[in-house]
C-alpha cells in the first residue's frame, strides 16, 4: 500500500509533494517540543527568571507578545500571499528567521531576561508565520473527503520530528549531567541542535513542495500599496463573514479550545517540575512520551474523522481534554501525572489535526492563505488567552498552579459549546460558492 494513496490527493498532485508538505511539520515540531515545551520553558522560569513567582507570568507574557504580533500581521500576510501566489517564498523567509533566532537562544544565560524575551518573541513569530503558510497548502494537496487523514499524516510525522529533536537533546543533557555540567551549559546546546535539525529537514521540505496557486494580480508584489490592498481584502472577508458563518464559528471554537492546548504546550514542563517534582531529564522523557501519544492520536484520528465526521471527532477530543485537566490538577504523584500526560498527548495530536482539517474544508479555494491567516489569528489569540490566564491565576494565588490547570478545563468546555452550531456541510457549500461582493 502506498504511503500517500492517490485517491486521497487532488488530480495532478504527486506523493512526493505531500511528503514535502508533511516534512515541514517534521521540521518545525522540534521548535515547539524543545523550546516551548520541554527545555527552554523550564530553563526560562528556573534559571533566567531565577525561580521567581513571576517567572511563569513573564514566560506567558513573552509568548503573548509574539502571538499578538502574529495576530496583527498574519491575515494580511496571507492575503498578500494569495494575491501573488507567494506562499512558498514567504515560507522560506519565515523558516530562515526561525532557525537563526532559535540558534541565537544559545546566547541566553541565567538572568539574561531581556535577551531571552526578545529572542523568544522573534523566533515564535517566525515559527507561527511558517506554520500558517504551510497549513494553507493542505487544501491544494488533499481531496475534501481525505482532508482529515492527510492532515493527520503531517501532524504524526511532525511529532516524530519533535521526538527526534528531543531525543538528541536528551542524550546530550544526560551526558552533560554525567559530567557535572549545569543547565546553563547544556540548554544552549539543545537550542543549536533544534535549529540545525529544523534547517536540515526544512531544506528537504522546501525542495519537494511547490506552489499550485496562480497570482491574482499583475502588480508588483511589494510596496505599501500592496499591503494596503491586502488589509482591504481582509476587511472585505470579515464584512462577508455571514457567508462563511460556519468558518467564523469554527474560529470562535478554536479560540477557546486552542487556548487550553497552548497551556499544555507552553507550561507542561513548568508544571511537571515545579508542582509534581520532576527532574529535567524526567521532564524530557515525559514530553517524549507525550509526543509518541500525540503522533498516534493525530494519525488514528486523521482516519477516524474522515469516517466519523470532523465535528464528532473534535467533540470527543474536547471531552477527553476536560477530563485530562481534572486528572492533572488532582494527581500528586509522578505516576499519576504520567497518565495525564499520555492522555493529553493523544488529545493534542487529534485536536490539532482535526482543527486544521476542518479549516481546510471550510476555506474557499481562492483565499487559502488568507483564511488560514484568519485561523492563525484565532489560534494565536487562544495562545494569549490560555497561557496568560494560567500565569495570572498562578501569580494571583501565590503560585497555585493546580487551580490554574483545573481552570484550563473550562476552556475545553467552552470550545465544546461553541462547536455545537458549526454545520460542516453548510460551511463546505458556502466555501464552494463565491461570496457576495461588499
Amino acid at each position: 500500500m502506498a504511503l500517500f494513496p492517490s485517491d486521497a490527493l487532488k488530480p495532478g498532485v504527486r506523493a512526493r509533494e505531500v511528503l514535502g508538505w508533511a516534512m515541514y511539520d517534521f521540521a518545525n515540531s522540534g521548535y515547539t517540543t524543545v523550546v516551548l515545551t520541554a527545555v527552554f520553558a523550564a530553563y526560562f522560569v528556573g534559571a533566567v527568571a531565577g525561580g521567581a513567582t513571576w517567572g511563569p507570568l513573564a514566560w506567558t507574557l513573552a509568548l503573548g507578545a509574539s502571538h499578538l504580533i502574529v495576530m496583527l500581521t498574519m491575515p494580511a500576510l496571507g492575503a498578500w500571499a494569495d494575491q501573488h501566489a507567494a506562499k512558498k517564498r514567504l515560507l522560506v523567509l519565515s523558516t530562515v528567521g526561525c532557525v537563526l533566532s532559535t540558534a541565537a537562544l544559545a546566547l541566553v544565560g541565567p538572568g539574561a531576561l531581556v535577551l531571552a524575551v526578545l529572542l523568544v518573541v522573534v523566533s515564535n513569530v517566525f515559527f507561527a508565520w511558517g506554520e500558517s503558510l504551510v497549513a494553507a497548502f493542505l487544501p491544494e494537496l488533499a481531496r475534501p473527503a481525505a482532508m482529515g487523514r492527510v492532515s493527520g499524516w503531517g501532524w504524526s510525522l511532525g511529532y516524530l520530528g519533535g521526538m527526534l529533536t528531543l531525543g538528541l537533546s536528551l542524550a546530550y543533557v544526560l551526558w552533560a549531567q554525567a559530567q557535572g555540567l549545569p543547565a546553563a551549559h547544556f540548554v544552549p546546546v539543545t537550542m543549536l541542535i533544534t535549529a540545525a535539525l529544523f534547517a536540515l529537514a526544512a531544506m528537504i521540505s522546501l525542495n519537494l513542495l511547490r506552489e499550485h496557486a496562480q497570482p491574482q494580480t499583475q502588480e508588483r508584489p511589494h510596496g505599501p500599496g500592496q499591503w494596503r490592498s491586502s488589509w482591504q481584502q481582509v476587511r472585505r472577508t470579515f464584512a462577508r463573514a455571514r457567508h462563511y458563518r460556519d468558518f467564523m464559528r469554527l474560529l470562535g471554537c478554536a479560540v477557546a479550545y486552542q487556548g487550553g492546548v497552548a497551556v499544555t504546550i507552553t507550561l507542561a514542563a513548568i508544571y511537571a517540575e515545579q508542582v509534581i517534582g520532576f527532574e529535567p531529564q524526567e521532564t524530557m522523557l515525559l514530553i517524549f512520551a507525550l509526543n509518541i501519544a500525540a503522533m498516534l492520536g493525530a494519525f488514528v484520528f486523521g482516519y477516524a474523522q474522515d469516517r466519523l465526521g470532523h465535528k464528532p471527532a473534535l467533540a470527543i477530543t474536547l471531552v477527553a481534554w476536560t477530563l485530562t485537566c481534572v486528572l492533572a490538577a488532582l494527581t500528586t504523584t509522578k505516576g499519576g501525572f504520567w497518565y495525564a500526560a499520555v492522555i493529553a498527548g493523544v488529545c493534542m495530536g487529534s485536536s490539532q489535526s482535526t482543527g486544521r482539517a476542518m479549516a481546510g474544508v471550510l476555506a474557499p479555494a481562492g483565499q487559502l492563505a488568507e483564511f488560514f491567516g484568519l485561523w492563525t489569528f484565532a489560534t494565536r489569540l487562544a495562545s494569549i488567552l490560555g497561557p496568560v490566564s494560567y500565569g495570572l491565576i498562578t501569580w494571583l494565588t501565590d503560585g497555585n498552579q493546580r487551580l490554574a490547570i483545573a481552570s484550563t478545563g473550562l476552556l475545553f468546555v467552552l470550545g465544546l459549546i461553541l462547536l455545537l452550531p458549526v454545520d460542516m456541510q453548510r460551511g463546505r457549500a458556502a466555501a464552494l460558492v463565491p461570496s457576495p461582493a461588499v
